[in-house]
């Protein structure tokens, strides 16, 4: 069976002269296959008159067509089309008492599932051109479990609550400070008790238009979580939240569904996903054309199956390779010559004080940023990419610096290729630039793409790109995991290690995510203090010194899986959590 997917942005039909009708074989001979319906002027792909050939695919000079072999036994399980020749969902997930979740790379129908289950997609198992229709849910699966959920969400006998992944978007449909609008949306007097378990006093006066990434996570929590519902659909709620954040968010919920309630959670944190998921549904796929849930399996063997890339039970290759962790606890670098130090500095903002004790940092390292929300650590970045202006201290000598922000603008007017063009100039002809970068990053089918129109996962990407390919002293990334899925998360911590090491430059890396710090740094650097009020920098140290001391002060343990090497998170009060806290060591056991 052939599936055809057609990507109508990126689509210029009227350039390229009809190139992927002109060399289909059964246009040629005959057949059909490809047509250019006049109201679109956009190919038209009859898919049963299909041979899969993929002549259009390599044809098209703006990667707008996929053409994908897929098993016929899969229409069986067509939940939803959006239209003809456009992205598919197959199967879907049962919510059950406790906590399911869905593990899955971007783009392969996650959050259409969330929508479906919320009641607000309805499914129209591949008739786009009807559209979907509740009876016919009904109908199709009745007398089953998951014919009983539709009908309790479809009559309401049930509340369906969807917190959504798009927490950026808060400031354009809400209005005024963190508080009012909690207080605003407590129809059932739990506003002051949510308030206290997600620790938002200090938010509760700051405007939505100025929030952090981190304080609109969890005002989009809070604001699920006062609804009462009794079916919580949460779409990624680590995102932008610390580790110590993502473990309080994550008791709640385990709390939650003790209580009873329903919980179903997409999330790309693996260690999050394994301590709090009941079972857990795996998501292959084709990203923007076709996405497969398969049957739920148990969070130890989901996890260490989508790591091998190879399904068991389905008998499906989802990844060419592994994605391996190692744990390196020993000291890794080897000492080079110094690119920049500074003295002890000192920083104010508002009523906000950060205080750097001495350091530097050497060619050809990464050093990585650890630390608790609102401890200043974007703050330290902009000192060094000179954004601001510490009030005393110095930083020496002046290097060049290529930097990527927390929060990546959308303003810009046109296409991928014309910011990059305009960014990179000459540059977007350099080899590493298009080998080691674009290509890996994926960068290269979103050329034609509308930058205002890109996901979050696509615009970290490109942003990443732009940041690599300067040709410049020193890299600081801010937050370059957010919003990719776990399995871009090795693919970017490969190639920011990679760049630095092959061209013998520096990285300075502030992330949430334990483990992509791992993976790319030599060193650590440490914030700590009181959030929102004043932050201490402490380092670059040694890895194992950093991790003690950062996961000593959130009070977290990690253990390592015994056949994939994948950290875990320990219990709190755990036989393993006390031992490791008894022998000071917090990850590298």
């Amino acid at each position: 069976m052939h599936i055809a997917v057609l990507d109508e942005s990126k689509c210029h039909s009227k350039k390229c002269n009809h190139e992927c009708q002109s060399y289909c074989p059964p246009v040629r001979s005959g057949i059909g296959t490809i047509t250019f319906p006049e109201e679109t002027n956009y190919p038209l792909i009859t898919e049963d008159l299909c041979i899969g050939c993929g002549i259009c695919v390599n044809r098209c000079p703006f990667g707008a067509i996929k053409i994908i072999t897929v098993p016929d036994e899969l229409n069986r399980d067509l939940v939803h089309q959006y239209d003809e020749n456009s992205f598919r969902v197959y199967s879907i997930p049962l919510p059950s008492k406790g906590i399911t979740s869905i593990l899955g790379p971007n783009g392969m129908g996650k959050t259409t599932t969330m929508n479906i289950l919320s009641g607000v997609l309805i499914p129209n198992f591949g008739d786009y051109e009807n559209g979907g229709s509740r009876d016919r849910v009904l109908k199709k699966y009745s007398n089953s479990i998951l014919g009983d959920y539709f009908a309790s969400v479809y009559d309401k006998t049930k509340k369906v609550v969807l917190k959504s992944q798009f927490v950026d978007q808060i400031p354009r449909v809400a209005r005024g400070t963190i508080g009012s609008i909690l207080k605003g949306a407590d129809e059932f007097g739990m506003a002051d008790d949510v308030i206290s378990k997600l620790s938002m006093e200090n938010s509760l006066d700051k405007d939505v238009s100025i929030a952090s990434g981190g304080e609109l996570q969890k005002l989009a929590v809070a604001m699920a979580l006062i609804k009462d519902g009794d079916i919580l659909l949460i779409d990624e709620v680590s995102s932008y939240l610390d580790i110590s954040e993502r473990i309080r968010v994550a008791s709640i919920l385990t709390d939650l569904a003790r209580k009873g309630k329903t919980i179903l959670v997409v999330e790309h944190d693996l260690a999050i996903l394994d301590w709090i998921s009941d079972q857990i549904h795996v998501v292959y796929g084709s990203p923007g054309a076709y996405g497969v849930i398969v049957q739920q399996k148990s969070p130890n063997k989901a996890i260490n199956q989508f790591l091998e890339g190879y399904l068991k039970e389905e008998n499906v290759r989802i990844r060419k390779e592994r994605i391996v962790f190692e744990s390196k606890a020993a000291a890794r670098r080897i000492l080079t010559s110094e690119l920049v130090k500074w003295d002890n500095i000192e920083a104010t903002l508002g009523n906000f004080k950060l205080v750097v004790s001495p350091g530097k940092m050497e060619l050809g390292t990464v050093t990585g940023i650890l630390g608790r929300n609102a401890l200043g650590k974007t703050t330290f970045v902009k000192i060094l990419a000179g954004v601001l202006k510490q009030d005393t201290g110095n930083v020496n000598p002046q290097v060049r610096v290529a930097y990527k922000p927390q929060y990546i603008s959308t303003e810009f007017e046109g296409t991928c290729e014309d910011l990059l063009y305009k960014t990179l100039k000459e540059r977007m002809s350099d080899s590493f630039v298009k080998n080691e970068l674009l290509r890996p990053l994926g960068i290269d089918p979103l050329m034609e793409t509308e930058v205002s129109s890109l996901s979050g996962g696509e615009l970290q990407k490109l942003s990443i790109a732009l940041t690599l390919a300067q040709d410049v002293d020193l890299y600081l990334l801010d937050e370059p995991s957010a919003n990719l899925d776990s399995s871009s998360r090795m693919e970017v911590a490969k190639i920011i290690r990679k760049t630095m090491e092959n061209r013998k430059k520096t990285g300075l890396v502030v992330d949430h995510d334990i483990y992509f710090i791992d993976i790319i740094s030599d060193e650590l650097m440490i914030f700590l203090g009181d959030p929102g009020k004043h932050g201490i920098a402490m380092g670059p140290m040694p890895m194992r010194d950093g991790m003690n001391m950062f996961l000593k002060e959130v009070d977290v343990t990690f253990r390592r899986d015994h056949n994939s090497g994948r950290p875990r998170i320990n219990k709190p009060g755990s036989s393993m959590h006390r031992e490791q806290v008894s022998q000071g060591e917090y990850y590298y056991s």
